[in-house]
């Protein structure tokens, strides 16, 4: 097998085996990525043509039949699975095929939904209900990942954990920063943040109350992306200036999600949008955003509503090849900096790499962030690595019924030393915890541990 890619934790056998239902964009591409892993990889579609597209191609077990389908469900091996993934473009089937993978046996569900049902997650349990342990939106998480460059520009990394509702960053510490010469103790961040990591040089260090920081170090810093965003501008230094201008070409999913983002961000967004309709529905669902009735890819609609102006344009269409060229002329008309929406993860790696000779600053793939999402469950471990850092990982584990920490307030658990915790995802709830949480049996912990604490954390909490 391959070595495990960043994010993911090593595996102790050769391969899972993974039970794979739909054969659409998303699920084609991990059957085929995973297929190459040494993994055992069964799909089911319901479509025979893709059905047997994809068993020509890929080294995979193919069952031509509704993933709804018990039959079709024994006949793929669910009870001997390790890890069924739900990925049809259907919340219904979706949510039904994994509610019946589970209860004929799966130990890992993991179940892509539209990113519509996801926002309703704070007011019905889908987990719960329908045995579901991983709910996503392959719309949302490519979102998340065009938000990041534009909500902090200044960032050196950021991340997102907890699902989505905790936020990483690596900032530079300015000299004229008033955190300069203080210690964690008296630094008085905003409340449930945490400076996690100091990177001085090659030192690298998990702070304690008493760690200093100094003018240059690069520090890793988590918390709500509100409060974390007060934090980032301490240490950093960055002036209010004005509000950041964003261009969104395409109101469908992809462009709604990240205006919707944005929205709570001090940015001024736009979308360009050419169907009539949806740009009313867009009017009805946005609270402080510009809709436009344009077509993007035309330069005079381009420059009748000024877009040169803009800090950022974003090519968020279901048309590879319209993000591109829209995004070229943007660039060409003064726009700083152009983000595309690439479905094909090839083109995406290599706009990426080449892109910015043509003014596509960074070209997002939701197959590579379903991809990505989906990693950090390929192991066998009691815990998921979900981050590598200089000295230290990102490590989610899940409270175990009779642990050491079940039952217990966080500051009543002798932790060790190199361990800050750094989230805690209880049901939908999720924060970064403070002394006096109780740490339940099921909840989540999210920390980052050096090597050396990592056996100690995972015993206090397995």
């Amino acid at each position: 097998m391959d070595p495990a890619p960043a994010g993911t934790a090593q595996s102790d056998h050769s391969g899972m085996n993974i039970i794979i239902v739909g054969a659409g964009e998303i699920g084609r591409h991990l059957a085929a990525s995973l297929s190459r892993e040494a993994h055992c990889i069964s799909v089911i579609e319901n479509d025979p043509v893709l059905a047997d597209e994809l068993e020509q191609s890929i080294d995979a077990k193919v069952v031509c039949s509704d993933g709804t389908s018990v039959s079709a469900l024994l006949e793929a091996g669910v009870g001997e699975c390790d890890l069924f993934l739900a990925l049809t473009s259907s919340n219904t089937a979706n949510l039904v095929s994994s509610s019946l993978a589970k209860n004929l046996g799966a130990p890992q569900v993991v179940c892509r939904v539209h990113p519509s049902l996801q926002r309703e997650e704070f007011l019905f349990d889908f987990k719960k209900t329908f045995g579901v342990d991983h709910l996503f939106s392959s719309e949302r998480l490519a979102a998340i990942e065009l938000a990041k460059f534009i909500r902090n520009p200044d960032s050196l990394v950021v991340e997102e954990i907890a699902r989505g509702r905790i936020e990483l960053q690596q900032v530079e510490v300015d000299a004229k920063s008033d955190a300069v010469g203080k210690a964690l103790k008296v630094l008085k961040a905003p409340e449930r943040t945490r400076v996690a990591m100091i990177s001085r040089g090659s030192t690298h260090l998990v702070p304690n109350a008493e760690s200093v920081i100094e003018a240059g170090d690069i520090v890793t810093i988590f918390g709500e992306p509100r409060k974390l965003k007060t934090l980032a501008e301490r240490l950093h230094r960055k002036g209010d200036g004005d509000a950041m201008r964003v261009v969104i070409f395409g109101g469908g999913e992809y462009g709604f999600s990240l205006a919707q983002m944005l929205e709570g961000s001090e940015c001024r967004v736009r979308i360009f949008e050419e169907d009539e309709n949806l740009c009313k529905s867009l009017v009805d669902r946005l609270s402080n955003t510009t809709v436009i009735h344009a077509d993007a890819t035309v330069v005079a609609e381009l420059q009748e509503e000024q877009v040169d102006s803009a800090e950022f344009f974003v090519a968020t269409s279901p048309r590879d090849e319209d993000n591109v060229m829209s995004c070229l002329q943007a660039h060409t008309l003064g726009v700083k900096t152009c983000l595309s929406l690439i479905h094909r993860a090839d083109y995406a790696d290599a706009i990426s790499s080449s892109g910015k000779h043509f003014g596509v600053q960074a070209a997002v793939s939701p197959r590579d962030a379903t991809r990505r999402e989906i990693e950090r469950f390929l192991t066998s471990d009691r815990f998921h690595l979900v981050k590598k850092l200089p000295g230290a990982e990102i490590l989610e584990m899940r409270v175990s019924e009779g642990s050491i920490a079940s039952g217990h307030m966080v500051k009543e658990v002798e932790w060790p030393a190199e361990c800050i915790l750094v989230g805690l995802l209880h049901g939908t709830h999720s924060d970064v915890p403070g002394p006096d949480d109780v740490l339940q049996t099921g909840d989540h912990v999210y920390a980052v541990v050096s090597p050396k604490a990592r056996k100690a954390f995972v015993k206090l909490l397995g």
